[in-house]
């Protein structure tokens, strides 16, 4: 009994010495091949993502909607997108059958209209509770006194307390506290050149700075956060020249050089 007992005990040494010695970033690196490509993120949080101008949303929603696809398992294969009815007239809803160009498959995306944030913020946080879906994009075209910081609160507890990740995509320059892990903020980059047909525009990229979080110790930093140069892939997102060695270890792709007007124009907007 004695000796059992000591066994036991010099197995719980050793896992908490593992433990303790675990990277920090341990948690939210995945594998160099995963569906996440090269930015993932941790399942069961909540993170922003804003563009400065309207005129970026297509830009800072397919941001999102990138990172919601590296949440998706076939256990929890839905992806819920949220828009207010009134907004949602203004600015336009994703088109399904080009979703599916990017990993995403329409039948398993929901597409909700609510008629007001509270309306809207209710369905964010009972579809975080459903064990089908994998994240909920919630797209807010304008800033409301509802979604304050105590509502973030409720939010991320939501998340992570049911693993399930949410993504507010918002518009403007100011910023309002939140209770949110991670905060983008993302412009439509210029594209790169396809390799037989240099005049053509390339995979989407974008520019996207992470002003709240970090990702890595070692990121390329502004003076904003960590700065990224980002390039679409089967994979996901993966990190163009930015100076860094790109979150897998893999060769960073080449930043395109300044193009004449209307040369390999940006398909991330």
């Amino acid at each position: 009994m004695l000796g059992a007992q000591k066994t036991d005990l010099a197995a719980l040494r050793l896992k908490i010495a593992a433990l303790e010695t675990r990277p920090i970033l341990a948690g939210t690196m995945a594998a160099p091949q995963s569906a996440q490509g090269l930015l993932p993120l941790p399942a069961g949080t909540l993170t922003e993502v804003f563009a400065d101008q309207p005129r970026d949303a297509g830009a800072a929603l397919g941001f999102a909607l990138g990172l919601a696809r590296g949440q998706l398992a076939p256990r929890r294969p839905a992806l819920l997108i949220l828009q207010l009815m009134g907004e949602a007239q203004e600015m336009g809803v994703p088109y399904g059958a080009g979703l599916s160009h990017f990993g995403l498959d329409p039948d398993r995306v929901v597409l909700a209209r609510p008629a007001t944030i509270i309306e809207l913020l209710w369905a964010l946080e009972e579809a975080m509770a459903c064990r089908a879906v994998g994240a909920v994009v919630a797209d807010i075209g304008t800033t409301h006194k509802a979604l304050d910081f105590t509502a973030s609160r409720r939010l991320s507890l939501r998340a992570a307390g049911a693993a399930t990740s949410a993504f507010l995509v918002r518009y403007g320059r100011e910023r309002e506290a939140s209770a949110a892990k991670y905060r983008w903020r993302v412009v439509p980059e210029t594209s790169g050149p396809k390799p037989f047909d240099p005049r053509a525009p390339g995979p989407p990229r974008w520019q996207a700075v992470l002003e709240k979080g970090r990702l890595r110790p070692d990121g390329p930093l502004s003076a904003s956060g960590e700065d990224y140069v980002l390039e679409w892939t089967r994979d996901g997102f993966a990190v163009a020249d930015t100076g860094a060695e790109p979150l897998d270890g893999r060769p960073a792709l080449p930043r395109p050089q300044p193009a004449a007007l209307g040369d390999g124009l940006s398909q991330a907007s």
